[in-house]
């Protein structure tokens, strides 16, 4: 059960192999509806763990047990990196609050 935030996890086991291994995680937010940026690796054919991957997911507490309600899988490095330097651009351009 994940009832709380920081029991969130996206490892997945699999006969007994770790099919997706988290890496780390950042929290985004939290409360009745929780966003979590995960870092994870995915167990290859090879044996061997394939390279870094991100997912942002969002969940809702619900019966006082979080349950994923969707999430979005950044598909590869160029991506994660045009993602931040969005925001980072973004951001730059944003007034301050309250002016």
């Amino acid at each position: 059960m994940n009832n709380t935030v920081d029991e969130l996890t996206v490892d997945y086991e699999e006969d007994g192999i770790l099919k997706i291994k988290e890496i780390d995680k950042e929290v985004l937010s939290k409360g009745a509806w929780a966003t979590v940026l995960f870092r994870y690796r995915e167990w290859q054919e090879n044996d061997t763990y394939g390279p870094d991957r991100y997912v942002i997911r969002r969940y809702k507490k619900s019966g006082g047990e979080y349950r994923q309600q969707s999430k979005f899988t950044i598909s590869s490095n160029d991506q994660a990196r045009r993602i931040v330097d969005a925001l980072s651009r973004w951001m730059s351009d944003e007034p301050e609050e309250g002016k």
